[in-house]
């Protein structure tokens, strides 16, 4: 049988120090050594240098080999002192020439050294920014993040609430999945598909869902990421986005923001040719360029319609606008069923109920409503989240986070008492009215030392004099309160002014809905068509009209004014039990004001 040799460690160990011993003899032996120059003219005089080697600052020699002392190898090196040496080695016999020494490796040291070391560094942060931002080769390439199907992971089962705008995108799908059953009889898809809707409602979820149910590539980018600072850039980023798509056809381009780059021309520019407008045009001059048949569907986002240039609106351009709104109830209902799916909760979690309370949120909200209920679960060491984190998720993010830690003095307590439940009892009084849910002397968010807490049955989206009427008197109530009980009024009702002072208003000045004015419309104040951001515009009536205007809402204010303080008499044993009920639990439900108010009206 062959014996197999086992490598050890220790082979290698032994042949390092072998070679050690060696390099170190061959060093000791063939090592030049430096002596100083006197020592070299002792040598000399005693006859032990057998040749040289001189150069202009330097001598290199040999010794002969029974001159040399020991452990020196015999070869040597001095600097040169005495230019006159030639005599003195003829004297002696020794051999000795001259050398020219070599300075073109250090020349080249010298320059190419530092040359190198400054391209080194400037390769090294070149690479370094080409990284982190385009190079100046890239800046007319496109900024669109390519996503594959597969990477998307969103289809219309993760959208929810936006039935109808998932119905019109429907049709887009199939087009991009089986294009000749339109292109048979004749049908052209359209080019642009525009998404309008509220911030927050979903929808760049729901491109990315169109996406992901076509199964094609999805170019994704925003608005602004076209113009630049150089003139020029922003459309030769558009020819390279939509080059680039007809590569890929067919997919799906998503531009995000769309007003940021398609706002009307000439408005607020400083001249005609500046760079968002030359990046417009080119946008324009591509969505009439490319042929529908490619399969390339260009689609994009606005909450800001109205501000758009005409030119993208017109057909053959975004001919399709798609209205993605803010859910209703049952759309809310199924928005929450989503998001729960990523925690634990009670199983007997009332979603109809939940649903209600958030009125007018959109998805980005109740998404953020989830995550606060499950971040105060686990502030709570609980192993689910209940409905008790639901609702005070939505009281978080309606009225603030509670200042627990706010010292307020037994005074101002009580005058907020007495403010929250005036607001309560005028709104259980006056038909019409939301119902009360939870009313608090709790200070929340900014400046709010308390608030009451009201929640539609149903959503609503007309609404009658009368209902505007009783909106105003719950909204007087707090401060009628106030003046019955202190015979006083403090700051406390600013906010609630400026609400009633609003609705006012716009009774009088947009719903006709004051007999002394007429059935006319006096806002000329237009207002952003989904942001709640007013716009200045000119007043076209007469200074007589607005008198007229301005002693009609103060009528309207004063009126409802005085009818919630006739309420707040007439409840007044409520008024105080309510209060004080408030004061020891700083938090009491509408159920429990509502029993003390049927108790009294039952025993009147």
């Amino acid at each position: 049988m062959e014996k197999k040799h086992k490598f050890s460690i220790w082979y290698v160990l032994l042949g390092i120090w072998v070679v050690l011993i060696l390099q170190n003899l061959l060093a000791g032996a063939l090592a030049i050594h430096t002596i100083p120059y006197s020592e070299f003219l002792k040598l000399l005089k005693e006859d032990k240098i057998a040749e040289v080697a001189i150069t202009q600052n330097q001598i290199q020699g040999k010794i002969k080999i029974n001159g040399a002392p020991h452990g020196f190898s015999g070869l040597f090196r001095t600097v040169r002192v005495d230019p006159e040496l030639s005599s003195l080695l003829e004297q002696y016999n020794v051999t000795f020439k001259g050398e020219v020494e070599s300075t073109f490796f250090r020349d080249l040291l010298s320059w190419v050294l530092p040359t190198a070391l400054f391209f080194g560094v400037w390769y090294f942060f070149m690479r370094r920014m080409a990284t982190q931002q385009p190079g100046f080769m890239t800046l007319g390439k496109k900024k669109a993040k390519i996503y594959r199907a597969d990477d998307l992971g969103v289809t219309f089962k993760d959208v929810a609430g936006v039935d109808e705008a998932k119905q019109e995108l429907v049709e887009v799908v199939e087009f991009l999945k089986n294009p000749a059953q339109f292109t048979e009889i004749g049908g052209k898809m359209p080019k642009g598909v525009l998404l309008v809707g509220p911030p927050g409602t979903g929808k760049t979820l729901l491109a990315k869902a169109v996406a992901g149910e076509s199964g094609v590539p999805f170019f994704s980018l925003s608005g602004s990421e076209f113009v630049e600072m150089f003139v020029g850039l922003g459309a030769a980023r558009v020819r390279d986005l939509f080059e680039q798509a007809k590569q890929n056809a067919p997919c799906i381009i998503f531009i995000d923001e769309l007003d940021a780059l398609g706002k009307a021309r000439g408005v607020g520019a400083v001249g005609g040719h500046d760079e968002r407008e030359q990046t417009l045009n080119q946008l324009l001059v591509e969505m009439d360029g490319f042929d529908p048949k490619t399969g390339v569907i260009l689609m994009a986002s606005t909450n800001r319609p109205e501000i758009l240039d005409p030119a993208l609106l017109r057909a053959g351009r975004f001919d399709r606008q798609v209205l993605v709104d803010r859910p209703d109830k049952k759309g809310r209902e199924e928005i929450l069923r989503v998001h729960l799916k990523n925690i634990k909760y009670e199983p007997n979690l009332d979603l109809e109920r939940l649903a209600a309370m958030t009125s007018g949120m959109v998805g980005a909200d109740l998404a953020n409503l989830v995550n606060e209920a499950a971040l105060l679960a686990v502030r709570r060491k609980k192993k689910i989240v209940t409905m008790a984190e639901f609702e005070e998720a939505v009281e978080r993010v309606v009225a603030g986070l509670e200042k627990k830690n706010r010292v307020i003095n037994e005074k101002e307590r009580e005058i907020v008492a007495y403010h929250e439940i005036g607001h309560a009892i005028v709104a259980l009084s006056l038909p019409g009215t939301d119902p009360v849910q939870k009313i608090s002397i709790i200070p929340r968010g900014i400046a709010a030392l308390g608030y009451t807490m009201q929640v539609p049955t149903e959503d609503r989206f007309l609404m009658s004099r009368a209902e505007l009427l009783n909106k105003i008197a719950t909204l007087l109530g707090g401060r009628a309160a106030e003046e019955l009980i202190f015979e006083d009024i403090s700051t406390g009702a600013h906010n609630d002014l400026a609400k009633a002072t609003d609705i006012a208003r716009s009774m009088v000045k947009e719903y006709g809905m004051s007999a002394s004015v007429g059935q006319v419309y006096f806002a000329r104040q237009k207002r952003e068509k989904f942001l709640d951001i007013g716009m200045e515009g000119a007043v076209e009536y007469s200074e007589a009209t607005a008198e007229m205007i301005d002693a009609e809402v103060r009528k309207i204010i004063s009126e409802q004014y005085e009818r919630a303080k006739q309420i707040l008499n007439s409840k007044r044993q409520t008024l105080s039990k309510g209060a004080a009920l408030l004061l020891e639990k700083e938090k009491i439900e509408g159920t429990e004001l509502k029993a003390l108010f049927n108790s009294e009206g039952k025993s009147s």
